[in-house]
């Protein structure tokens, strides 16, 4: 099968499809024949840098997440030909993604599609499981997003913003969405964000914004500011790290926390199928589209690549191998 396996820093020019052995079997993984991936920022990082890092399996087939179907299903229970996705648990890293024709996924990292989701292309499936997955479980497990709720997406500007921003006004709440250029406003009320705020200083407390619920994209650089605009009983949950920064120097939980008021995070590491059918069943039931930027077919993959590399889209890169 062709594939794309690093074993160091790998920048673009870099890039070449090989011809690898397709995977074989065995007990807890299935053989899925990959019908097409979303790119993410993770899996830059991985070729830039990360891919020296000890914990990496090397060499390693990046991708963290993709759409298929089951071509062996081992011991999976799943039948040959049903339609699935798999994301995250080490895939890409600990073992072999998806930038390729065949992925031997853990079974308990292998998801089925419903129904609902059928007569979806490949392209539209592949930009929805881990950005919405995201979006899903920092919204409904860790905001515990309620209809009646205000919610601040901070650095609404992304795949995920938008995703969030899709899914919270499926919910029934009303939105305010930030953004660092006035250029992406429109972008954001036309996902459907209630209200649209370029977001230039970082600072936003003091300017009369009162919320229940924030999701905080940028990270680190601005959480100290969003906790200061949650309503009494409020919730923020970081999930991006969309300003550069990994941690909060100096951070004072007991001082920098406003009594009554909660900081929380997500980590996507462990969906479940009673999680992933929730996901996609929100997507049919409001008729939401994906973001997608570019769709590229696999024998293109350094194109994609390329695209990813140099920054500044709205939307996810999808590639497809049908």
């Amino acid at each position: 099968m062709r594939a794309l396996s690093i074993s160091g820093i790998t920048p673009v020019n870099r890039v070449r499809l090989c011809s690898v052995p397709v995977p074989e079997t065995k007990p807890g993984w299935t053989l899925v024949r990959v019908r097409g991936f979303g790119m993410n920022h993770s899996e830059k990082v991985l070729r830039l840098g990360e891919i020296e890092a000890g914990y990496i399996k090397r060499p390693v087939i990046p991708g963290i997440e993709l759409v298929g179907e089951v071509a062996d299903p081992s011991d999976s229970g799943i039948e040959r030909g049903r339609r699935v996705c798999a994301l995250m648990g080490g895939m890409g890293r600990s073992w072999d993604g998806s930038y390729a024709e065949y992925c031997l996924v853990r079974n308990d990292h292998l998801f089925t599609l419903p129904e609902a989701v059928s007569g979806m292309p490949w392209a539209v499936l592949a930009a929805i499981p881990e950005t919405y997955y995201t979006a899903w479980g920092s919204l409904f497990e860790c905001l515990q997003l309620n209809p009646s709720d205000r919610l601040l997406v901070r650095g609404a500007s992304c795949g995920l913003g938008y995703a969030a921003i899709q899914m919270a006004k499926a919910a029934g709440c009303r939105v305010l969405a930030t953004t660092h250029r006035e250029k992406y406003r429109a972008r954001l009320l036309g996902f459907g964000a209630d209200e649209a705020i370029v977001d230039e200083s970082g600072i936003l407390a003091g300017g009369g914004i009162e919320v229940d619920r924030i999701l905080e994209l940028i990270g680190p650089r601005t959480v100290r500011d969003s906790l200061k605009l949650l309503a009494p009983g409020g919730i923020c949950c970081q999930t991006g790290i969309l300003g550069g920064s990994e941690a909060i120097d100096g951070f004072d939980p007991i001082k920098e926390i406003p009594n009554g008021r909660y900081l929380t995070g997500f980590f996507s590491n462990s969906p479940t199928q009673e999680t992933m059918d929730g996901v996609f069943a929100l997507v049919a039931e409001n008729a939401i589209e994906p973001p997608v930027a570019a769709v590229f077919r696999f024998e293109d993959l350094k194109s994609a690549i390329r695209m990813q590399d140099a920054g500044g889209l709205q939307g996810k890169i999808v590639v497809v191998s049908e």
